[in-house]
């Protein structure tokens, strides 16, 4: 079995378009969709296009789709920082009904076996919740009770937008990238595992996904086609912001 591993959409239906298009010349077997096809500009049709897959997928849910469905359907949601609301407002007005239910269905984590990989944890940010935030330089020793209960040898992730392909003693911890808001390089991030581990990039029309997301009524529609598609904030930028946020 191969499995492609895609996180962190973000309603950037070009990126995930274009991967869609490599897949369907790889011999994939399951896609995973590791959390946050929400918020973003253009969520309900990424959402359309990964139900209408000709391939197996299987989802769980990050923490921008949990607080989009909390808000569509009214309960309290985490602390959202003052930027993010209207981007999580704008989403869950749009969220329709089967969409509700669906974003409701996927649970927390799931575990597959991968030939020659064994059995594969995959979580959004950590096996204990969907917003922890650790990065390739996070310490061991933080680490180690997080990751403590985890039966086998190998864990995927993402939730902070940057590659790595790390050891944590014997448990090697992956992070799938993300395909519509990078950190680093422009491009659009994903993993495929079997028989090994493959961290990859697809590179596509820049110019055309961001005429895409500037035509829709995103309230950052600028922001995101500059800073997620054309111009991503470097990895050591956000190695340094992150470093206030993660596990201590």
């Amino acid at each position: 079995m191969r499995v492609a591993a895609l996180y962190d959409i973000h309603g950037n239906l070009p990126a995930l378009e274009a991967v869609l298009d490599e897949l369907h010349r790889e011999p994939v077997d399951l896609v995973v969709v590791g959390g946050d096809v929400f918020p973003g500009p253009m969520a309900g049709e990424a959402l359309d296009l990964l139900l209408a897959l000709d391939l197996p997928v299987r989802f769980i849910h990050g923490n921008g789709d949990r607080v989009t469905l909390d808000m569509a359907e009214g309960r309290t949601t985490d602390t959202i920082p003052e930027a993010g609301r209207p981007m999580i407002r704008w989403a869950a007005g749009r969220l329709r009904s089967e969409h509700r239910q669906v974003v409701g269905s996927w649970p927390g984590t799931i575990r597959i076996d991968i030939d020659a990989l064994g059995e594969v944890l995959f979580c959004h940010a950590t096996p204990r919740n969907d917003r922890e935030i650790f990065t390739r330089l996070t310490p061991d020793d933080r680490l180690r009770p997080v990751f403590a209960n985890v039966r086998g040898r190998l864990v995927v992730c993402g939730h902070t937008h940057m590659q790595f392909d790390r050891w944590i003693d014997d448990l090697r911890v992956v992070n799938a990238g993300s395909v519509g808001m990078p950190f680093g390089e422009p491009g659009a991030y994903w993993l495929l595992l079997g028989p090994g581990v493959h961290l990859r990039r697809t590179v596509y029309d820049a110019a055309a996904a961001v005429d895409r997301i500037r035509a829709t009524a995103y309230p950052q529609a600028d922001e995101f086609a500059n800073g997620s598609i054309l111009q991503p904030p470097s990895e050591e930028t956000m190695l340094e912001l992150f470093a206030g946020s993660e596990l201590k």
